[in-house]
């Protein structure tokens, strides 16, 4: 599986951006599918993971009630929906795979990252 991430950029506090993680192979719509980010200085972060069919779907605390995470698995693509951003948001976004159940992992497959810069 690899995993291409996009949509990232500079957007003021307040707004909203739509990441996208589009997969190619086989099989990617039994895997789950999580997003990470990790900021300057800081460890990666947990965000949002989405296990096979979307239905089930879990959250870091600090993105709970503003970030959606959501995929089509026809279009093999996971969706992260960031509304009110905050200048704390700011980070590189990661999105990862495993075809284990486990929204804590291990993920072996990994996407480039997309920048998100959220100014004050």
């Amino acid at each position: 599986v690899q995993l291409q991430a996009s949509g990232g950029g500079l957007v003021q506090a307040g707004d909203s951006l739509r990441l996208s993680c589009a997969a190619s192979g086989h099989a990617f719509s039994s895997y789950t599918v999580a997003w990470f980010r990790q900021a300057p200085g800081k460890e990666r972060e947990f965000v949002a993971a989405t296990r096979w069919s979307g239905k089930y779907t879990f959250y870091g605390d600090s993105v709970k009630g503003r970030f959606t995470i959501s995929r089509d698995n026809t279009k093999r693509t996971v969706f992260l929906q960031m509304n009110s951003l905050k200048p704390e948001d700011t980070a590189v976004y990661y999105c990862a795979a495993q075809a284990g159940s486990s929204v804590t992992g291990p993920y072996g497959y990994w996407g480039q990252g997309t920048l998100v810069t959220v100014s004050s």
